[in-house]
């Protein structure tokens, strides 16, 4: 379809259009507003054609959060001005289209930085707060929603709505974390960091097993402000869960004796080559000759050997960049898993256990996937505190988020297995986040969510979104009534 011109309307396209593990995806009508204007104009076709519009961000979603397969992509990345940015207070005003990449680029001169980031710089900000991102911090300073200070929603009556804690505040709880279900960010305001330097003083710690793990991160929670733990999720017997800590703090002021450099965006940017040679844009090419059992299994064992020899070094210093976006360190490392559309991809089971379960939950699910055959590649292990939005993903406990690999042969088979290590974690309270899910199922939610709340948000999405014309697949498959879902 050719794109028509700014004076024919909204940009549009048609393109195939996946979630970022590559496991599913669907071809669409892509609109691209750049107004709210023309928000308002998608909203008038897809009501003229009775279409559905799924909103769509950086698309850095895993699953099925931003597709839909029964209507129109309404992707919200043209809008991306930062509106304003008060140096005096770090108050930021953005676009919904607005990426992390693009905020921490701006602030970081002026000696701040975002308060959340996820493993990426690159979903936008409205993405971020409709599904309430959280970092390697949030049991510190709790997810995105907790930084945002006040947002416009605009409904698909063209109404557009001014939301804080004081001001429509059971929309502002609702929309944060909402899955874009009830309406469009427009103009979004946010809290950042106020930092000294632009790097952090990093150490890094070995945990034998998974309760090393949690008792080293639980002592060490206080006087972090950072925390993550990769596990070597083939690690068995004795060393099951086994794997290594990194922990951070900011540099007090004062302390970095040239913030004039480090704060600078060129001190941020990730190197382009390894050892100045090899070009990371290829660096994929070769990781997928170990993308299989035994060479995930030879590449993490490395990793732990490693990480033994870096926990015997002294703290060293790291820019945000470098430490917050390590996912960034290896562009496309997700082609490593195959790049046959729909066939060879990855996805993220990522689950949240309250503190108390935890150590039994996690336990039981590295062993069902030893038992299955199925061991993640990747295990990254987080400290959460719970905050007030409506669905959200965060306890009082931990996240455990695994990258299994998707292909023809074991599909069906890890789609079962999802589904009954699902089971066990339910049984236990725990919880699951929708920008990494593409395995619950209707009625899931349900048995983790307050029931008041879930209820509340349908009744609200029925109130501002009475034609439904906002609705993904993930919406049809884990939240709409029966008649409404995929078969």
């Amino acid at each position: 379809m050719p794109r028509p011109t700014a004076r024919r309307g909204v940009e549009q396209a048609f393109e195939y259009v996946e979630g970022w593990g590559m496991a599913v995806g669907t071809h669409a009508r892509v609109l691209r507003p750049r107004s709210i204007e023309e928000l308002i104009q998608c909203f008038a076709l897809a009501r003229s054609e009775g279409a559905s519009l799924g909103l769509r961000g950086g698309g850095i979603s895993y699953g099925d959060a931003s597709l839909t397969s029964r209507g129109h992509t309404l992707d919200c990345s043209r809008l991306q001005r930062v509106l304003e940015f008060d140096a005096s207070t770090g108050v930021a005003v953005l676009e919904p289209g607005v990426t992390i990449e693009q905020l921490w680029k701006h602030i970081l001169p002026h000696g701040y930085w975002p308060r959340v980031v996820s493993g990426t710089m690159f979903p936008t900000v409205g993405g971020a707060a409709a599904m309430n991102i959280h970092g390697k911090n949030n049991y510190a300073v709790g997810t995105l929603g907790d930084a945002i200070l006040e947002f416009d929603l605009l409904l698909t009556s063209g109404e557009i709505r001014r939301c804080s804690r004081t001001q429509n505040s059971e929309l502002f709880h609702a929309a944060i974390g909402g899955l874009g279900m009830l309406g469009v960010f427009t103009r979004i305001v946010l809290e950042t960091k106020r930092v000294y330097s632009g790097d952090l003083r990093v150490r890094a710690a070995t945990a034998p097993n998974l309760r090393s793990m949690m008792e080293i991160m639980e002592a060490r929670r206080g006087d972090s402000d950072y925390l993550v733990g990769w596990i070597d999720c083939f690690g068995r017997g004795r060393g099951l869960g086994r794997g290594l800590i990194h922990l951070a703090n900011y540099l007090a002021p004062g302390e970095d004796p040239h913030p004039e450099r480090t704060l600078t965006v060129e001190h941020q940017e990730l190197p382009a080559n390894i050892l100045g040679v090899f070009p990371k844009s290829e660096v994929w090419r070769a990781l997928s000759l170990f993308g299989n059992d035994p060479g995930m299994r030879l590449i993490n064992r490395a990793k732990y050997q490693s990480g033994r020899l870096e926990a015997r070094g002294k703290a060293h210093l790291q820019s945000h960049a470098g430490f917050a976006f390590l996912l960034d360190y290896v562009p496309n490392w997700k082609w490593a898993y195959g790049r046959e559309r729909g066939r060879r991809a990855m996805i993220q089971y990522q689950t949240f256990v309250p503190h108390a379960a935890a150590e039994g939950v996690f336990t039981e699910l590295l062993e069902r996937c030893h038992r299955a055959r199925l061991v993640p590649y990747l295990g990254v292990f987080k400290r959460h505190r719970p905050d007030p939005f409506w669905l959200t993903h965060a306890v009082d406990g931990w996240s455990f988020a695994m990258d299994m690999k998707v292909s023809p042969e074991n599909r069906e088979r890890l789609w079962k297995h999802c589904a009954e290590m699902t089971e066990v974690v339910l049984r236990a309270g725990g919880r699951f986040y929708f920008a990494k899910d593409l395995v619950l199922r209707a009625g899931d939610p349900e048995r983790f969510y307050p029931p008041d709340r879930l209820a509340r948000f349908r009744q609200l999405k029925r109130e501002l979104d009475p034609e439904s014309l906002l609705e993904t697949d993930l919406w049809r498959r884990a939240f709409a009534p029966a008649a409404d879902r995929p078969a």
